[in-house]
């Protein structure tokens, strides 16, 4: 990586890679990702890929690269802040910005990752747009999380079989078409860091989606100031009829993941968000 790391502190792990607070050479305090243990090449060049992609539209804020290898990454150090009404209406506004900067196609250009588990579906730019999602949504989104989830003991059988009948039904839950949104992909509450009165998005998921999948995503663990940030984005880039009934929908994918990787209670929320799609 070329670059000498002093003062180095842990400030954490997360899915096998350490978290560390260490200084530049030239002063520059950093935040530094670091695999625990095996191959974590490709996930950690994802996230550095996800963040640069991320930034290009000038629009939102994220943490600069400052490098990446085999295993470590290195980005900026942002100093804590804490939210405000002020900051949440500018994120919702910046999001909206972000989303409909676009993507060429759905899924990301580089093998993708979300808390640690592959992404599959990174489609080849020039594909079809806009009438795919809802297939892409349920093969790549849905049905593999299932499958990992019920293997590991995360979902029941009846919980299976709800999420089971939104993929074969997904057609008529998914809304009008959308193009693909930039989106971050995995935008829980914890991943939007209040620094300097704005929210910056942090540790994203990257991909070519559908923008309510990011919206859904924050209202799923709370973040803060969440109708200053709904908003904001609705006074940017209205979102289409319906969207409100479409956030169980758009849970099901984060909740999948959890199961996989947590169990129940997750699996049995993954339920919940099916009952919930099917009603809408």
């Amino acid at each position: 990586m070329g670059l000498e790391l002093h003062g180095t502190r842990v400030a954490g792990t997360s899915h096998g890679m350490r978290h560390l607070i260490a200084t530049l050479t030239d002063g520059r305090d950093v935040f530094v990702k670091q695999a625990a243990s095996g191959d974590r090449a490709a996930e950690l060049a994802a996230e550095a890929n996800g963040l640069r992609w991320l930034a290009e539209p000038g629009v939102v804020p994220v943490p600069e690269v400052i490098a990446v290898d085999d295993e470590t990454l290195v980005l900026a150090l942002l100093p804590p802040g804490r939210p405000t009404r002020e900051a949440a209406r500018e994120l919702g506004a910046a999001l909206a910005r972000l989303h409909a900067a676009g993507a060429s196609s759905f899924g990301a250009p580089w093998p993708g990752f979300i808390a640690g588990l592959p992404l599959p579906g990174s489609a080849a730019a020039g594909s079809p747009g806009a009438a795919i999602w809802p297939a892409w949504y349920a093969e790549n989104r849905i049905v593999p999380y299932l499958e990992t989830g019920v293997n590991r003991g995360g979902l029941s059988r009846a919980d299976a079989r709800l999420v089971t009948t939104v993929a074969d039904r997904i057609g008529e839950l998914a809304g009008p078409p959308e193009p693909p949104a930039r989106i971050h992909g995995d935008l829980w509450s914890g991943n939007v860091f209040w620094s300097g009165g704005r929210g910056w998005l942090i540790d994203p998921a990257a991909q070519g989606g559908h923008r309510e999948t990011d919206l859904a995503m924050l209202a799923l663990f709370g973040v803060p100031g969440l109708a200053e940030i709904l908003a904001a984005y609705q006074a940017v880039a209205p979102l289409a009829d319906g969207w409100r009934s479409r956030v169980p929908l758009h849970q099901l994918h984060p909740l999948l993941v959890h199961a996989s990787l947590f169990g129940e209670p997750y699996g049995t929320r993954a339920g919940a968000a099916a009952r919930a799609a099917l009603r809408a």
